[in-house]
């Protein structure tokens, strides 16, 4: 067995993989209830799926000019994914679309999350010591009234 058997092994092995997360991107596009998950599971599948092609391809490609075709648009699909899917987030935003979200009743409900779940009903248990400070009476300090000029 020689050095090309393993390189080619690795590098079928990372194409492999590379399909096998565009599949699951695919499948989450259609199976995911909203807007939100769909574009989520979409962007990592892509993102992961895009590294491992572009590095499967690149071993078969070895040191050359080609190799660094390949990682320069790799930068750049790892630069505009994430930025074209919070657009699209923000424009479904924009366009009242909203996530689905755990409704007071357990079951997702589509909503605006400050209406379905208010913030106050989500605020974290407060910890020992912020008690122990809430309680404590703030110093007066001395002299502390109007400026006398």
């Amino acid at each position: 067995m020689s050095v090309g058997f393993f390189t080619d092994l690795i590098s079928w092995l990372l194409l492999v993989a590379g399909g096998f997360f565009f599949l699951v991107g695919a499948i989450g596009l259609n199976r995911m209830p909203d807007v939100f998950t769909r574009m989520h599971a979409v962007s990592v599948g892509d993102t992961l799926g895009v590294g491992l092609l572009v590095a499967g391809m690149a071993l078969q490609a070895g040191p050359t000019l080609v190799t660094v075709k390949l990682f320069l648009i790799l930068l750049v699909i790892l630069l505009a994914g994430p930025v074209a899917t919070h657009a699209l987030a923000q424009a479904a935003l924009h366009d009242k679309l909203y996530p689905l979200v755990a409704g007071r009743s357990g079951k997702l409900v589509e909503g605006d999350p400050a209406i379905v779940a208010p913030r106050s009903s989500l605020k974290p248990a407060k910890t020992a010591s912020a008690k122990r400070s809430a309680k404590r009476p703030k110093p007066v300090k001395k002299g502390a009234g109007p400026s006398k000029r």
